[in-house]
């Protein structure tokens, strides 16, 4: 987590004052639970939260604690019952320290998740804006980066329209695997705590009660929240890779926005280079790298080691606020994208026609002409356009064993292009509901 790609609003869950903060609810809220049986004086419950409420907690003097004691959550304990003074030898009764972390960093990866799904949100209504903009803007499709049929630049962005709001619909279920409150005590038996303290806990911080932990919540859940970010950052880089793709010399039909004063070389002042998606790319990277320690984090030993403790509190931070960083930059790339239909226009009429090859061959075989001798008479033509240039159309026109079955004034009909768009309503139907008038 490096200033550069961090976000204020996201960063902040994982500052220390913010951890700090939500071990007290986690504590105040187990208290507050304790005393609701009588497992520990109300008074108790009281005083904690008048004394803890508004403290701002030490960090340094934690800290020192903890070089101390080596122990974090022992720090503070430490520190919070020297703000709170001897009522605090009733906080923390029957719970390890894992009760603490756990629920912790379940509230820190749902609060995550909260922001990366309005990030998803700010994302969606991008998309889906430009979609809507350039919905019947005809533009070259490609596999295997070659020429293949016409279909829309609309139709792109609706492309990653559908993958993101399928994004987000995994973001959501991944938040909610996650969001469980453990308070079970040593090796989760509840031997010297109620359920009903977990309970507690568990509603004052809008979680769920984990079904059965050991010392920890099972880290199944966080592989899985981990492994929906790296499927969402893979997300963002094929749509950042296919930006790059558009944005080169030689194609050209769309690039990222070019400020006044922006500066793309420190070599060559023509320079205007696709940086952000190349950016994006790289974090995507990054985020995916977090998915496989995380996996590793589901083998512990026995009922609880603290294997997986060091790897998150690197991911925890790093891949959310990647993540959160990616999102709103690749929102930003979309919404200021500069699209070039005149360009679009030229590079579909680049081979001559020969992006209307198929068209003809089924008109063939529905002529009577058999599929193999339909590709060869189709093909036959195509690759002398290949290597000769010319109009696909003209050689067409000059062959007798195509003009033998199809008449020259009906093959000019076969190179209409308004024939590859005309399910365009039914495809942004289906991606968009019934919302196709959208602007």
């Amino acid at each position: 987590m490096i200033p550069r790609y961090s976000r204020p609003e996201m960063a902040a869950i994982w500052a220390p004052q913010t951890k700090f903060r939500i071990w007290y609810e986690i504590e105040a809220a187990a208290t507050e639970a304790m005393a609701k049986i009588g497992m520990v004086p109300q008074e108790a419950a009281r005083a904690l939260r008048e004394k803890g409420d508004n403290a701002e907690f030490d960090v340094s003097r934690i800290d020192e604690i903890e070089r101390e004691v080596k122990h974090d959550v022992i720090a503070f304990l430490t520190h919070l019952a020297e703000i709170v003074g001897p009522e605090a030898r009733f906080v923390h009764q029957g719970m390890t320290s894992s009760d603490v972390l756990d629920t912790c960093l379940a509230v820190q990866l749902t609060r995550a998740s909260d922001l990366l799904i309005a990030d998803l949100d700010a994302l969606l209504a991008a998309l889906k804006r430009r979609a809507f903009e350039h919905k019947l803007t005809p533009t070259i499709g490609r596999s295997h980066g070659i020429h293949a049929e016409p279909t829309t630049f609309g139709l792109k962005l609706a492309f990653a329209y559908a993958e993101f709001e399928r994004a987000r619909e995994r973001l959501v279920a991944a938040r909610r695997e996650v969001a469980t409150c453990a308070i079970s005590g040593a090796v989760g038996t509840f031997a010297q705590i109620d359920p009903r303290i977990e309970a507690g806990v568990a509603e004052a911080l809008g979680l769920e009660p984990e079904p059965i932990s050991t010392q920890v919540i099972p880290r199944d859940r966080h592989a899985m929240y981990f492994a929906t970010l790296g499927v969402v950052a893979s997300s963002v880089e094929r749509l950042a890779t296919e930006i790059r793709h558009l944005q080169r010399t030689e194609v050209h039909e769309a690039e990222e926005f070019f400020s006044a004063g922006q500066k793309g070389s420190s070599a060559m002042p023509h320079k205007r280079n696709p940086v952000l998606t190349e950016n994006l790319t790289g974090l995507a990277r990054m985020v995916r790298a977090y998915v496989t320690p995380a996996l590793e984090n589901v083998a512990l030993w026995h009922e609880r080691d603290i294997s997986h403790s060091s790897v998150e509190r690197m991911i925890g931070p790093d891949a959310t606020v990647t993540l959160d960083f990616a999102l709103a930059r690749l929102a930003g790339v979309v919404d200021g994208l500069i699209v070039h239909e005149d360009r679009m226009r030229r590079n579909l009429d680049l081979l001559g026609g020969l992006v209307h090859s198929q068209r003809v061959m089924l008109a063939l075989t529905q002529a009577g002409l058999a599929r193999e001798s339909a590709y060869a008479a189709v093909q036959r033509n195509a690759m002398a356009v290949w290597e000769a240039g010319g109009s696909f159309l003209d050689r067409l026109k000059n062959d007798t064993e195509v003009t033998g079955k199809i008449s020259q004034s009906d093959l000019e009909t076969l190179f209409d292009l308004d024939h590859h768009l005309r399910h365009v309503d039914t495809i942004f139907a289906r991606v968009f509901g019934d919302d196709t008038a959208a602007t």
